[in-house]
């Protein structure tokens, strides 16, 4: 006969903060996202027309004038709204929020409409043009757990959901709840200045439930609505002021603008 599930005493939600004054850009959340989850490399002539694929992406803004330039870098994956905008237009259901709250896709249930990606205000869903070729030797290195996907299918970050996966059916192996530090996606783990953060939403005495509501924490676009579970914290850094009294001018007054 076999064993009941064990379930927690509650659904954890899943959700991510992004420190921004720990990022660096080094792009090490980009390398293991792609080969983690089995993206396509697209060439170089896909992305000449905005064809590339990437769940992970660094966004780098130049703030400042003068000596006082710096650049912030800002990781940007989906952003796994509450509300989120892709999922109500697709006609087939192929795309939803889980009971986790996260926003998977099915890919065997995917038509192409791309409706998802028009209707993204992050850019975080990339369409398959076409059936990429992989090199004979990556073959080796594509992960068993990840289906492969093939032209026409539409495809986004999942928080690494099959870790996900794994971790909840250990647990149950165990007969014991699953704990948010059994999970990792594959950016959190491999960021080298910890700037990726994961964890229940759900449970406040958590890695994210004790500071998600923290007066320093951003979302992306907040005026579209859509309520992310991915947050950023603030980049602090006070502009050299010394600098701008010793010479005179007006370095710390002046506007901040964007390249």
């Amino acid at each position: 006969m076999s064993q009941p599930k064990v379930k927690s005493a509650h659904t954890p939600r899943w959700g991510m903060i992004i420190d921004l004054n720990a990022c660096t850009g080094c792009s090490a959340c980009m390398v293991a996202c792609r080969a983690e989850n089995n993206i396509a490399i697209t060439g170089p002539k896909e992305a000449a027309y905005n064809g590339t694929i990437q769940w992970m992406r660094i966004e780098r803004t130049w703030k400042g004038r003068g000596r006082d330039i710096r650049v912030e870098n800002r990781p940007v994956n989906c952003q796994q709204c509450y509300d989120a905008p892709c999922e109500p237009v697709c006609p087939v259901l192929a795309t939803y929020t889980n009971d986790e709250g996260v926003s998977v896709q099915v890919y065997n249930r995917c038509v192409g409409t791309r409706y998802c990606g028009l209707n993204c205000p992050y850019q975080g869903r990339f369409f398959n043009w076409f059936d990429y070729a992989w090199a004979p030797t990556m073959e080796v290195q594509l992960n068993p757990d990840v289906t492969r996907r093939t032209r026409g299918i539409m495809e986004k970050c999942s928080f690494c959901i099959q870790r996900i996966t794994a971790a909840e059916r250990q647990a149950e192996l165990e007969k014991r709840p699953v704990r948010e530090t059994d999970i990792q996606p594959a950016c959190a783990q491999s960021c080298p200045a910890q700037a990726l953060h994961f964890g229940d939403l759900n449970n406040p005495d958590g890695v994210l439930g004790t500071v998600w509501n923290a007066p320093g924490l951003e979302v992306l676009l907040p005026e579209v609505g859509t309520r992310p579970k991915v947050r950023y914290a603030r980049r602090v850094r006070p502009l050299r002021a010394p600098l701008a009294e010793s010479t005179g001018n007006s370095i710390a007054s002046a506007p901040e603008v964007k390249a």
